[in-house]
């Protein structure tokens, strides 16, 4: 069988044996090798390139790969297949889809600001932020031979003298470890329990003078990435933070490629151990090692995602969702715990899972909804959080409404020829001098990082700034020239942001017009889902009276380009607010305050879930926005 070599630019090498005709995409799949591949592999997105070294590839030529490039090697892994011994060089650039683990600087007050003043804005509410996690003290008599009481009684009387609940759940793992701490210990411990009205469920016993940390763990599983945060459940005190790119995504940038591969045989536990084993538990080992807190102290967890993502995190078949009349399998549970999905915490740690309202919106919507504080205001505010889906809510204190639409993973830099992650490398805002058409940008990352790519804010701005200086027509086409606008073979433009010399990439930074045109439709699926859901209600976009946008695509967005291009209506700038990672905002207060996690089953419950799909003039409304800024110029009477 010939043999495929995936070597790495630090010197790493994996090898692997394949079959002679394999793909060179699903050779990689298989060996665990890290491709970008946001298309799933059907040669559309351009972003699965390796470099050829030596041996035996056939490897079509596709547009994404120019002439000059395909000299110098580069071949798309999609379009390859293994025909004899094979090397090839597998890029170890920020735009792969598995980015370094990004650890925050807690001593950074910006890094954990929105988190605590999310919490004090839920607490003005009249939402207590304690949770139903303790620390006990227990004492109890030694046995003798006149009281032969045995350990688990005993420790469950004490415990029920101390806590006056009379049924006690001891489970396995404080079994194992009961007659040891309570001998050696005098039978003085103490119990970290969680109380309810039902019963009291002990998670560990400890020796009573060894300092009891009782942690906790908020995780927001995107599409794309992956963020996460440590906190002390006894104070709130968020002790490290952490983010990194979704290992499922080499399976596809959108849910829906997902889902197909779930299908496959052996599907749905390879889209669960890229999202665990690859990306949630090394996140956890790293927060751990910073804070000085041992897996097994987090006894309790909240996440938040979207209905795709819990299924396949959970390993619950979910192609139902794709399929008319798209019905999960739950919209909520309370079943699941560490050790059922093989997450590296103590084995009891109950899973809270912000709870789903529909087939595409998920608990990432209902944790920042909560967050938003729309549900206790008068005035009608909408939130929508930009990701691979874009989600909606819209309402106040007396009724919310919500949607999705399916915006591409164009937000978060998929389908963009140069697009990643916002995280170091990639431009996060940008200007363009409208008579020399050079730009100035900022690049997230240290001082003097040279720039990779551009995440979402980075790619409204250069569109919007392109718009705007007139280098492109309201249809996204290059009506300039200069020196940085080129035409390829195809006649197919572009527009030159950073040139190799100048940049951290293998080449120029620059955006195409195919790019503009993904993003086109990206925008055009959240304005048109903006317009649809508002006629269902009888409401126009002059009611709009606050508007609220989450989403990790950088540190925040002009919204003013934004409002350019069509994206967001034209309404008072001053009317947004960018409130950043809404639903680890959320799922941080979920997992601090049992009322807060009550309250967002409660917006749950009482959501109306509008499904776009069965709305006649959805597809109409979408077509219209396809446009810079839209085809209806007195919607966005600011800009004409």
């Amino acid at each position: 069988m010939p043999k495929v070599n995936f070597q790495f630019e630090d010197g790493n090498v994996v090898s692997v044996e394949a079959i002679k005709g394999s793909n060179l995409l699903e050779t990689a799949r298989n060996a665990n090798v890290a491709i970008d591949a946001p298309c799933s592999g059907n040669g559309a997105c351009g972003k699965c390139r390796v470099k050829y070294i030596s041996g035996e590839l056939a490897s079509k030529k596709t547009i994404h790969i120019s002439d000059e490039e395909y000299e110098q090697g580069w071949r798309l892994s999609c379009v390859s297949t293994v025909e004899g011994d094979v090397t090839v060089e597998v890029p170890d650039i920020a735009s792969a889809y598995k980015s370094r683990m990004k650890m925050a600087d807690l001593g950074s007050k910006e890094e954990v600001e929105i988190f605590e003043n999310a919490k004090k804005s839920i607490e003005e509410t009249g939402i207590s932020m304690k949770n139903n996690m303790e620390v006990v003290q227990v004492s109890m008599d030694a046995p003798t031979l006149d009281d032969t009481m045995p350990d688990n009684e005993r420790l469950m009387r004490a415990l029920q003298d101390v806590t006056g609940m009379e049924r006690i759940r001891l489970p396995y793992t404080v079994l194992c470890k009961m007659p040891d701490v309570l001998r050696e210990n005098d039978f003085q411990v103490q119990c970290i329990i969680r109380k309810s009205k039902q019963n009291v469920f002990v998670y560990d016993i400890l020796p009573s003078n060894e300092e009891a940390v009782v942690g906790g763990l908020a995780i927001d599983i995107g599409t794309t990435s992956v963020a996460a945060l440590l906190i002390d459940m006894k104070t709130g005190k968020i002790l490290a933070k952490a983010s990194a790119g979704n290992g499922q995504i080499r399976f596809g940038a959108d849910v829906i490629n997902r889902i197909i591969e779930s299908t496959k045989p052996g599907g749905k536990r390879r889209l669960q151990k890229a999202v665990i084993e690859e990306t949630i538990n090394p996140m956890i080992r790293e927060m751990c090692k910073n804070a000085k807190v041992k897996k097994e102290q987090i006894y309790r967890m909240c996440i938040a995602s979207n209905t795709t993502m819990n299924h396949l995190l959970a390993g619950i078949n979910a192609d139902p969702l794709r399929q008319e009349p798209y019905i999960p399998a739950f919209f909520k549970t309370n079943s699941l715990f560490a050790a059922d999905l093989g997450i590296q915490v103590h084995p009891d740690a109950h899973i809270i899972l912000a709870p789903n309202v529909g087939s595409y919106v998920g608990g990432d919507i209902t944790a920042g909804t909560l967050v938003t504080l729309m549900w206790d205001k008068p005035e009608f505010s909408l939130f929508i959080d930009l990701g691979t889906n874009g989600e909606l809510v819209f309402g106040n204190n007396e009724f919310m409404m919500c949607c999705a639409c399916s915006a591409g993973p164009a937000f978060e830099g998929g389908d963009i020829s140069c697009g990643m992650r916002a995280t170091d490398g990639a431009i996060e805002a940008c200007k363009i001098d409208p008579k020399t058409m050079e730009p100035t940008y900022s690049v997230i990352g240290e001082e003097g990082q040279k720039p990779v790519g551009l995440c979402g804010s980075g790619i409204i701005d250069v569109i919007s700034e392109l718009f705007r200086a007139g280098i492109i027509s309201p249809k996204g086409k290059f009506v300039r020239e200069g020196e940085r606008i080129r035409h390829d073979a195809y006649g197919m433009g572009s527009y030159v942001i950073a040139f190799e010399k100048d940049a951290a990439s293998v080449k120029d930074v620059e955006i195409t017009e195919a790019d503009i045109d993904n993003f086109i439709r990206a925008k055009g699926a959240i304005f048109s889902a903006i317009r649809t859901m508002l006629a269902s209600v009888d409401f126009d976009i002059s009611m709009i009276e606050q508007v609220y946008v989450a989403g990790g695509i950088g540190s925040g967005i002009n919204m003013e380009n934004a409002v350019r291009i069509g994206m967001f209506p034209d309404i008072p700038i001053e009317k947004f607010t960018y409130i950043g990672n809404s639903s680890l905002s959320g799922a941080y207060t979920m997992l601090l305050s049992t009322e807060s996690e009550r309250k967002t089953y409660e917006l749950a419950a009482n959501m109306t879930y509008l499904e776009l799909s069965t709305v006649p003039t959805y597809m109409d409304e979408f077509v219209a926005c396809c446009f810079l800024p839209h085809t209806d110029s007195t919607l966005f009477p600011s800009f004409y």
